[in-house]
């Protein structure tokens, strides 16, 4: 008995199937093999092709069938991750419209922005969690105002995991996640937030059927079955945007609970139990996969530009030539907690959310020509960008999040020690890293949706659970003193 999770990217598209007793992936492909295209016609705008996460979905389902070797019969569920905040738009013939505009375009920001003043903040804020900023209802705004002949063809919206269910069900089904990451759901009232459709000047029956994250929301059809090489009727049971589902493949269901990646960017997901929100908008709330109205389970979304970014290009501008990654956290190592003064801002990816979205670059901070050398500078950058971490944290613990425990995949800036031991010790959280990914969390979930396990904890049983990583008390201080003092750096920054 096998479950097949699938993992829309906007840089590829992966298929892991998973042995559904032992918990294992015994075959996982991704296409295309060098990066996805982005449409970019004018600064600013980011689009792909629908048709293209199609055929490449296609080509990795092929792959991971020839790869194990079973008989497609025995897939007893679907799940779908997909990249978050997209906009598909098809006619009443399920035809896609134009090209998907996805979560990395900003055109719509002056459409949410001046929703949000509107609409007034508060208003915003209480019901929606969030600005309408630059998500989907505000890119679907956009597409009123500046196609309307596009808009008026328009039978349903889509997220991109909405858009690959219909392709493979002949379905259009969406979930409160789905809707709640596109700022379309009112918490307040659990419901649609028919203020925010009304002030766009949306019909309600643009929103698709809403279905539970973790259910059926269709089977798979003749036709995809022909085309994929799949068993017609399989069930797809489970969806959810990738930073939820990410959390969902670390096992991060309940409050105080958090997910964390730290590649060219870096994600700080935590549980709240509560609906509450941050008055200054710095971080994003969504439905968590668990969420219901009789058990909050709501993610909050801390998104960091500047992490591995700052760390590679330490690598290649300041780093010995020819070191490795590896090489570089053993350099690292060799200089003190604190970096005998030295902070890094780790700002220089453009505006960060987090701080308000100012733009307020890289800087380096107390360098000291005859007491600092290179490995000093490493492990500043890499203190900078945990200590930005545990800025953000400390914003979740003001909505109400209390950090316990931190999950995250061994990859990136985790194969760090200096990165994950300063993390671990400023926060004072546990720090679990293990072996997953995507793909095969989704293929878990459908199998949740299924009924095949009985509960997540069930699920995810087999999780390989890497190494633990706890706070050593004994440096707490030096920890807080060194973050003490990068925020006071910071903080300067900001009132410049």
């Amino acid at each position: 008995m096998y479950l097949l999770g699938y993992d829309i990217g906007s840089s590829s598209v992966k298929a892991s199937l998973v042995n559904a007793e032992t918990g294992k992936c015994i075959a996982s492909a991704f296409f295309p093999k060098t990066e996805a295209a982005i449409i970019a016609v004018h600064s600013g705008w980011a689009e792909q092709d629908p048709e293209n996460w199609w055929e490449n979905l296609k080509l990795s389902t092929q792959a991971i069938l020839a790869e194990s070797g079973i008989d497609a019969a025995d897939i007893k569920a679907i799940g779908i991750s997909y990249q978050m905040h997209g906009l598909v738009c098809v006619d009443k013939n399920q035809k896609v419209l134009r090209p998907a505009i996805i979560w990395c375009d900003s055109r719509a920001v002056p459409y949410g922005q001046k929703a949000f003043e509107t609409l007034g903040e508060e208003l915003c804020l209480s019901h929606l969690l969030n600005s309408p900023g630059n998500f989907t209802a505000s890119k679907l705004a956009w597409i009123k105002e500046n196609e309307p002949a596009v808009y008026e063809q328009i039978y349903k919206i889509m997220l991109p995991g909405d858009y690959i269910a219909m392709k493979l069900s002949g379905d259009i089904c969406t979930t409160v996640e789905g809707l709640s990451e596109g700022i379309f759901w009112d918490f307040k009232n659990n419901r649609l937030a028919d203020f925010l459709m009304k002030y766009y000047g949306f019909d309600e029956s643009l929103i698709a059927d809403v279905k539970p994250t973790f259910a059926e929301q269709g089977r798979v059809s003749a036709a995809a079955a022909n085309e994929l090489g799949l068993k017609e009727g399989t069930p797809i049971t489970y969806r959810a945007g990738d930073q939820p589902n990410n959390a969902l493949s670390l096992n991060v269901f309940n409050p105080g609970e958090i997910a964390s990646t730290a590649g060219t960017s870096g994600v700080v997901y935590g549980v709240n139990g509560e609906v509450n929100y941050d008055p200054q908008s710095r971080v994003n709330t969504f439905a968590h996969v668990n969420h219901s109205v009789s058990q909050i389970r709501l993610g909050v979304l801390l998104c960091i530009n500047g992490t591995g970014i700052l760390n590679s290009w330490v690598k290649r501008n300041v780093a010995p030539e020819g070191i490795s990654y590896n090489d570089m956290n053993v350099l690292a190592a060799t200089a003190p907690i604190g970096s005998a003064g030295l902070s890094i801002l780790p700002f220089g990816n453009g505006a960060e959310r987090m701080l308000c979205n100012k733009e307020i670059g890289c800087s380096i901070r107390g360098l000291d020509f005859n007491a600092h050398g290179k490995q000093h500078i490493i492990r500043a950058a890499q203190e900078g960008i945990v200590f930005s971490f545990k800025y953000g944290i400390d914003i979740m613990g003001q909505m109400g999040i209390p950090v316990q425990k931190i999950h995250a995949g061994q990859a990136n800036m985790f194969l760090s020690p200096v990165f994950r031991t300063t993390l671990a010790g400023v926060t004072g959280a546990t720090i679990e890293l293990y072996d997953t990914d995507g793909s095969v969390g989704a293929a878990k979930g459908a199998g949740i949706g299924a009924g095949i396990y009985k509960d997540n904890n069930e699920a995810f049983a087999t999780l390989d659970k890497l190494e633990v990583i706890e706070p050593d008390t004994a440096k707490q201080q030096e920890y807080a003193e060194a973050y003490e003092r990068w925020k006071f750096c910071l903080e300067q920054s900001m009132n410049k």
